[in-house]
Formats: C-alpha cells, sequence, structure tokens
C-alpha cells in the first residue's frame, strides 16, 4: 500500500508536534521532516528545521518516537537540502558534516532515508562534477548504510534563478547521470527520491524511469508542474526555467499522474509519497498553504485510497 503524506517545510512556524497533529487530523500516513541547521536560509524552502539535530538527547528521541505512535503518523524521512559540491570548500565540508548529523538522527529514531543533493559546482559540466561526486559522495553514502539509513536523491536541477546559472545546483538532473551515479556508488542503500515533476519541464517522460530504476526508488515527492508553452516558444529552452514554467499542487500541471501511480504500482512501490507544496498560488496565508495540502490530498485520494 502506497503511503500519502506531505513535506514539512510549507509549514516553516509550526512546531514538529503542531506538523504531525496536523498530518493526524486529516489523515496523512506520513510526514517527511526538514532537518536544516539553524541560520538564516538562503532560498525559499530553506532552512525549515522540525526536527534539531543538534539537540538531538535520549529524552527528544523517545518523544518523538512515542508522538509518532501516539498520533498514527510516522516519519517517512528527514530532508536536508543543501550543495555539498559547492565551490566554495568551507561550505561544502559544513554540508556534509550535516548530512552526517542528519543520518545519526535518522538512526537514533529509526528512520529508514534521509533526503537530500548531490549538489553541484553550476560553473563546471557533468563529467567534472562526476569527479567531485566520485571523491566526496562514496564516503557519505558508506557512512548511511553503515548505520542501516538510505539516501535518497532528490532529482531537482536547482536552476532557477541567476545565481544558479548555468548548470545548477544539484547533479542529478537525469536517468543518464542516475545511471553514472550508481555505477560510481552501486551501494542498494543510495537511491533516488523521486519528483516527477522536473522531468516534465526539462521536456522529459517522468514515468519510464520508474521501470529502470525502480529497485533504487527510496522516497517519493508529488509535486506537479506547468510549462508554459507559449512563453517557452518566447524565451527557449536555454532562459532561465521560471520564465516558462512554475511548480503546481498536483492536479493543477502537466504530470501524467494515472500513468505516473500505474507505473509506481506496476514496479511494486509500497512506500511514502509526500506531497510538496511550492505553489506561488497558494503562499498568501498559513490557511491558503493548508488548504493547498488538503486540495492535493484530495486529488491524490483517488490514487492512493486511505489505509
Amino acid at each position: 500500500m502506497l503511503k500519502l503524506g506531505f513535506v514539512s517545510a510549507i509549514l516553516p512556524e509550526n512546531s514538529f508536534e503542531e506538523v504531525i497533529d496536523f498530518a493526524s487530523k486529516e489523515q496523512f500516513s506520513c510526514v517527511e521532516i526538514m532537518c536544516w541547521p539553524k541560520g538564516k536560509a538562503e532560498r525559499r524552502y530553506a532552512g525549515v528545521s522540525h526536527i534539531d539535530v543538534g539537540s538531538l538527547d535520549d529524552d527528544a528521541v523517545r518523544h518523538i518516537r512515542n508522538y509518532q505512535r501516539e498520533k498514527g503518523v510516522f516519519v517517512s524521512g528527514l530532508g536536508y537540502y543543501p550543495n555539498p559540491m559547492e565551490p566554495d570548500d568551507k561550505k561544502a565540508q559544513a554540508a556534509i558534516t550535516h548530512i552526517k548529523a542528519v543520518i545519526d538522527a535518522a538512526e537514533k529514531l529509526a528512520i529508514p532515508v534521509v533526503n537530500t543533493f548531490i549538489g553541484r559546482n553550476p560553473s563546471l559540466n557533468i563529467d567534472d562534477n562526476l569527479k567531485i561526486f566520485a571523491e566526496r559522495f562514496p564516503e557519505i553514502v558508506a557512512y548511511a548504510s553503515k548505520r542501516g539509513v538510505k539516501i535518497g536523491i532528490e532529482n531537482c536541477p536547482m536552476f532557477f534563478t541567476n545565481d544558479e546559472w548555468p548548470g545548477g545546483k544539484n547533479l542529478a538532473i537525469s536517468p543518464a547521470v542516475w545511471e553514472k551515479m550508481f555505477d560510481l556508488i552501486p551501494d542498494p542503500n543510495f537511491g533516488l527520491n523521486y519528483d516527477p515533476s522536473h522531468l516534465v519541464w526539462m521536456q522529459m517522460d517522468p514515468v519510464l524511469p520508474l521501470y529502470e530504476f525502480k529497485d533504487r526508488l527510496h522516497h517519493i515527492h508529488l509535486k506537479d508542474v506547468k510549462v508554459y508553452q507559449e512563453k517557452l516558444n518566447r524565451v527557449g529552452i536555454l532562459a532561465n526555467p521560471l520564465e516558462y514554467h512554475s511548480p503546481k499542487i498536483p492536479g493543477l500541471g502537466d504530470v501524467p499522474w494515472g500513468r505516473f501511480f500505474a507505473a509506481l504500482t506496476d514496479v511494486g512501490y509500497r512506500g511514502p509519497c509526500c506531497i510538496e507544496v511550492e505553489d506561488k498560488a497558494f503562499e498568501k496565508s498559513e490557511e491558503d498553504v493548508r488548504i493547498a495540502i488538503l486540495t492535493s490530498r484530495n486529488y491524490l485520494r483517488q490514487f492512493i485510497p486511505f489505509d
């Protein structure tokens, strides 16, 4: 049975307990919980922390475990999405150190997966970035694997604005790159936090890779995207991507959700599927945000029924 949840980043002002309470009240099975380090965020949806992994003592671990049981909601994964291949070595090492802290927290809390980014030096091509990846990421994956924790890499290119030009800040953008990543790190604990929306705006089929990488699906994000063809016709694919597309809640964009869920069930995926809200049309208030989550839930219930 697929498990429907949501990503906690969209509720930044709420506590862990408030997020879980909302999930329980609205009959969600799970939540992906954000675990950014404390400090100012550099971009939208970053910097949110509903579990502070730096202060996770035995009492906190016990509380978080018990609260999930009491409310009937489980944490599907811990999320932290930095750039571990940042050109600034100090920033890159800080990201790697915190990824390991999140992995430690996942082990303590018996949470199966940590979701993150590969990162990228946007000024280098893919082959040169793969060389950096081969130096940095095997040790991170080994660290997680020894602790029984899976790593789920989200496939967002992180190319939206001028500061991310020209290559974006996440290497794991396509099936061609994933194949090379998994050749370099064959550990089965290393896989994908798969988001179909990014493939759509890059003009790729978001369904076919589910079959090829079925054994690497550790977590699923449910986000939609609208490609505005008239804008694309004007600016072309080399423009900053937000000039011709916009993230949407599920059902309001171009992701072929029927085919997507048919493929998920075909390949035997039975894990968490978490709604990710990044739709600016639903950001005027917390009430709007909650409406976005519930509207998404209602649409997706045709594919993921209540337990």
